[in-house]
């Protein structure tokens, strides 16, 4: 028979539990590990062997403890997510011990781990971006805003760094008011947030500095999230779009948003499994962000016959999966999403850090 293969998923977000449910159903026994900080991640649930990890390890110390990790259980893919340009700078150490990391060359995500160096690349590939402005100050972000606000748009930030929608935010003019007290709202003043820089404290001890921001037009028109999987070369095997539009999900093998990936794919060599973001503006697809890991909703492809995630480790245990030359069918195929009810491993006593899955 032969071996499972060992997947190891670190602090990992918790939609990645229908990755691996996908790796479920693969052809060859698979084994998932997971770990987390917090007791409490369905991930832990879902795997095989759900592990506490520490909780506040630097970089460096983080990639001693997964270096351990891996050669106490053998592993033999490892999917990184918390530090993972760390963990990417010393593949050497891991393939040494006989772990393939299932993520881009260090090179690529540290291209891609700031929006600014990121967007950068974009454009040195020949791609559209949206009109962005990099601000640390007041005037920075007053001067941006007039410029948006005066070719007829909205405004809006994001950090730097960050991943998620974390820190996103839409500026506005209007004072906040009692109507804005009942519904949802994720605007904030201009002038709030040039309050906040004016009294910001600077980097930190790290030199990251915590109010480095983007700016530029609110897109809110229909979004796609272009899928990419690659071969360890930044080959690109299959490309597939997903198209969002409020609950209204598809699929789209449109050559405006496949081609560009596969450039950039390309470009920066991003092995095995990334993830690229299309807005509109002015009729025209820009790309406004790229993810060096798979997006939470790659899943969501299993509805045009796409397994990507054991497509990928497949790739990382050295079978290489040759391309069809055939797009998937995604005529006519459309969705919306509900979310389910996950588990959680049962409460445990603060000294018990291993968790195994119930079979």
């Amino acid at each position: 028979m032969t071996a499972p293969a060992r997947v190891w998923f670190n602090r990992t977000y918790a939609e990645n539990i229908f990755f691996i449910e996908q790796l479920r159903t693969a052809p060859r026994p698979v084994t998932v590990h997971a770990t987390h900080a917090d007791p409490d991640s369905p991930v832990l649930a879902a795997a095989d062997h759900g592990t506490l990890e520490p909780a506040d390890l630097p970089a460096d110390a983080y990639v001693g403890y997964a270096l351990d990790y891996c050669a106490r259980h053998s592993i033999t893919v490892f999917l990184p997510q918390l530090h993972q340009l760390a963990i990417a700078l010393a593949r050497p150490e891991f393939e040494a011990i006989g772990t393939t990391l299932l993520c881009p060359p260090a090179t690529a995500i540290a291209t891609y781990a700031s929006k600014a160096d990121g967007y950068r690349a974009i454009a040195a590939a020949g791609l559209p971006t949206p009109p962005w402005w990099r601000v640390r100050t007041a005037d920075e972000l007053l001067d941006a805003v007039d410029r948006i606000e005066a070719a007829g748009h909205t405004a809006c930030l994001k950090p730097t760094t960050g991943a998620g929608g974390a820190g996103f935010r839409v500026l506005t003019r209007e004072p906040y008011g009692p109507q804005r007290l009942s519904d949802w709202d994720h605007r904030v003043q201009v002038e709030q947030v040039a309050a906040a820089l004016s009294a910001r404290p600077g980097p930190g001890e790290d030199g990251i500095d915590p109010l480095d921001l983007l700016v530029m037009p609110y897109l809110d028109g229909p979004e796609v999230s272009v899928d990419c999987l690659a071969d360890r070369d930044g080959r690109p095997l299959t490309v597939v779009g997903r198209t969002k539009e409020g609950r209204r999900r598809g699929f789209t093998t449109d050559a405006r948003y496949l081609e560009p990936v596969r450039r950039l794919v390309r470009a920066g060599g991003m092995a095995y499994l990334s993830n690229v973001q299309f807005r509109e503006l002015a009729g025209r697809p820009v790309v406004i962000d790229v993810n060096t890991r798979p997006a939470a909703g790659l899943h969501q492809l299993r509805l045009c016959g796409l397994n990507l995630p054991w497509e990928a480790v497949r790739l990382a245990l050295g079978e290489r999966p040759e391309p069809t030359g055939v797009e998937p069918d995604v005529h006519g195929v459309e969705y919306t999403l509900v979310s389910g009810i996950q588990p959680v491993r049962p409460r445990r006593a603060p000294s018990v850090v291993s968790l195994v899955r119930q079979r």
